[in-house]
């Protein structure tokens, strides 16, 4: 069985509604299944008329179709069709990956026919960073294609289902850039609608994304209203529940409920059915967790109004007045509007197609497009004008051609480690794993595979931490997972260069321009770590190993996050006692909260090894760490005598750090920065 890759479940139990009959509030509410040709919404007179769809394509440019795809992994599969990753193959754009939406004409009904001709619309019309991008529309007699942006960080919904909430500083940036996307959606005449953490999209920089427009409604503003009952039934606004009209401000009220969920980890209106929950968003009293900030709780408050009109953000200054709200005081709109600002989370992703956030049931699956049953007369005519292509597609260069790697990154929940890889020798052995080499039955690909015992230890954060940040080119790549009962198997890249201890010892000592350049790799690695909010907690030269034999510090890669961490608390410090003997920070063996500053104290012992051949703090094998802390405590290390005697004047300068280390109030960013601009260790 394959961890933590599979899409979790739905825990909250969100009802998605088309065609419904309730009674809220004593009044029986219906909205019935359509037949063939009639409207989807209920639309009054002089409510608002859909916009009819206009042909796209650049001139002297021809129209995309399925032949200038080629299907490389199922991304998702519903009862109207299937997502796949796809490459295109042809044309200036060759080579670029993309998700291709597959939707069978003969299996919509019309209102789904009506909604996917408006989610094509809408997506020709937007141009926005914060809104996936269509690139083509197309179709055949039996299908329709929509090609979009593929974002391999997968939805919001996956992360918030493995971290159950968020803090309010993730909440603030994901909650800003969304706030920008429904802004531009309002300022086109558009409604969202179905704002829901399973429509968020994460692109590989960790910047979201909103997709799926089904159930948007164009030319609605104050004065036109919509009138549907649709929907995930937990996100409605008052207003749409209680069928009076809605208009953009109902997405405001939906705002308040991702922010109340992804601060929470629970929604704030949720009966033990559609009925209650729809009598809880009329007159409920909201329930506000006191553990949240004063703007938060605010922020919250001023959404949740029942009355749309006193609602934040509908106002005469629309999104302004949501900019100007105290919770978002930090943000510079303008700075997070060019995604200048870094987000909150990356998600892992190795290579261009890898697919780690995707469910494996659908990954696992053979791509195939099967033929399309030809609908009826009547659709062909609804879809005229189907076809787009995105003039940005036409004008891209050609991109060079992704290699894919031969081997099925997702199996299925019947796949084994040895039904798929042959175990071969001991690479290396610790207290809680052992590595061996393996080789890929089918490729005879070469890899390494770490396999942990469970009943010692809990492998989650490892598994999380190279899921999230492998893609880095100096840490270890995560190729698979395996979770077969008391033991867990991690297939990595095989690092065929051999550990840094072992390069030291065969040289004895390294050279000043080797350490140098060695240091410089694994202080920019664990800069990026830092800022991700990731400790190592057990850097030390043989979890630095080389890709190959070159020597090169390029190939250097960063492994073994057994004792990794990333940091939570709202301090930043970490709790969890570990260590290992030469490389340990002095505050960890006093078993005190520390942080990231640990991570600086390796990097200046591995400097002092390599250039030493041997560490600062020598010690036994038997040593405890009450005798280690004796001797880092005293501060005593040499910088005279064996190879220091041809070690120049600028490395000892650099070891001066050492004694500032022992300081647990140095800054880590003073650190860093003093390590990145100094001229003994820039190369």
């Amino acid at each position: 069985m394959m961890m933590p890759f599979a899409q979790p479940q739905d825990s909250w139990h969100k009802m998605e509604v088309h065609g419904v009959s309730s009674e809220v509030n004593g009044h029986q509410i219906t909205d019935e299944p359509m037949e063939e040709g009639e409207s989807y919404t209920h639309c009054d007179e002089g409510s608002y008329k859909e916009i009819p769809i206009t042909h796209h394509v650049k001139e002297g440019c021809e129209k995309a179709d399925p032949s200038q795809f080629e299907l490389l992994k199922v991304l998702g599969q519903g009862s109207f069709g299937k997502v796949f990753l796809v490459r295109k193959i042809m044309g200036p754009d060759a080579g670029q990956l993309y998700a291709m939406k597959v939707l069978k004409k003969a299996s919509l009904k019309v209102r789904d026919r009506v909604r996917t001709k408006m989610e094509r619309d809408i997506l020709v019309e937007v141009n926005h960073p914060f809104i996936v991008k269509l690139h083509y529309a197309f179709q055949t007699e039996g299908k329709l294609y929509l090609i979009l942006d593929f974002l391999r960080g997968g939805d919001v919904f996956t992360r918030l289902s493995k971290e159950v909430m968020f803090t309010e500083e993730d909440v603030k940036f994901y909650l800003a850039e969304l706030a920008l996307a429904l802004d531009h959606l309002h300022n086109l005449g558009i409604v969202y609608r179905d704002l829901k953490p399973e429509n968020i999209l994460l692109d590989e920089a960790g910047h979201i994304k909103l997709t799926d427009f089904g159930l948007s409604k164009e030319s609605v503003d104050q004065d036109r209203k919509a009138y549907s009952f649709c929907g995930t039934v937990e996100y409605m606004a008052p207003e749409v529940v209680n069928r009076r009209g809605h208009t953009q401000s109902a997405d405001w009220w939906s705002l308040g409920v991702l922010m109340f969920e992804m601060l929470t980890g629970t929604l704030p209106f949720q009966g033990k059915d559609r009925n209650e929950t729809m009598n809880m968003i009329l007159k409920a009293k909201l329930g506000m967790p006191q553990f949240l900030s004063l703007e938060a709780q605010s922020l919250l408050r001023m959404l949740f109004k029942r009355n749309p009109a006193n609602r934040l953000g509908a106002g005469p200054d629309g999104v302004e007045e949501i900019k100007r709200h105290a919770f978002f005081s930090t943000i510079d709109w303008n700075k997070l509007y060019r995604q200048e600002l870094q987000p909150p989370f990356k998600p892992a992703a190795g290579k261009p197609d890898d697919t780690f956030c995707f469910d494996p049931e659908f990954t696992a699956k053979t791509p195939k497009d099967s033929p399309g049953i030809p609908p009826s007369a009547n659709a062909h005519q609804l879809f005229k004008g189907f076809s787009f292509v995105a003039p940005a597609s036409l004008e891209e260069s050609k991109s060079s051609p992704f290699n894919i790697l031969p081997i099925v990154q997702m199996h299925s929940g019947a796949a084994q480690f040895s039904d798929v890889y042959e175990l071969k020798e001991d690479i290396g052995v610790g207290s809680y794993s052992i590595c061996k080499r393996c080789i890929h039955r089918v490729t005879a690909m070469e890899f390494a595979v770490k396999i942990i015992d469970k009943s010692k230890r809990d492998p989650s954060e490892e598994i999380e931490i190279l899921m999230r940040y492998g893609q880095h080119p100096n840490i270890i790549t995560l190729k698979d997972v395996y979770d077969e009962g008391r033991f867990v198997y991690l297939v990595t890249e095989l690092m065929k260069g051999g550990e840094l201890l072992d390069k030291i010892l065969r040289q004895k000592f390294f050279s000043e321009r080797e350490a140098s350049a060695v240091l410089y790799t694994i202080t920019k690695t664990v800069d990026y770590l830092h800022c991700q909010g990731v400790v190592h907690r057990d850097l030390k030269p043989s979890n630095i190993l080389y890709m190959d034999d070159s020597g090169n510090p390029d190939s250097i890669r960063i492994c073994d996050f057994g004792f990794a961490k990333q940091l939570r608390g709202d301090n930043g410090l970490l709790l969890t006692p570990c260590y290992t003997a030469n490389f340990v920070a002095p505050e960890v063996l006093m078993r005190q909260g520390y942080d990231a500053a640990c991570d600086i104290w390796s990097l200046g012992v591995l400097l002092y090894t390599m250039l030493a051949g041997y560490t600062p703090f020598a010690n036994g094998p038997n040593d405890t760490p009450e005798e280690i802390l004796l001797r880092i405590g005293s501060g005593k290390f040499s910088l005279s005598g064996g190879n220091w005697d041809t070690v120049s004047d600028s490395s000892k300068v650099e070891h001066t750090f050492f004694s500032l280390s022992l300081s647990l109030s140095l800054s880590l960013s003073f650190f860093l920065s003093f390590f990145l601009s100094n001229e003994y260790v820039c190369p």
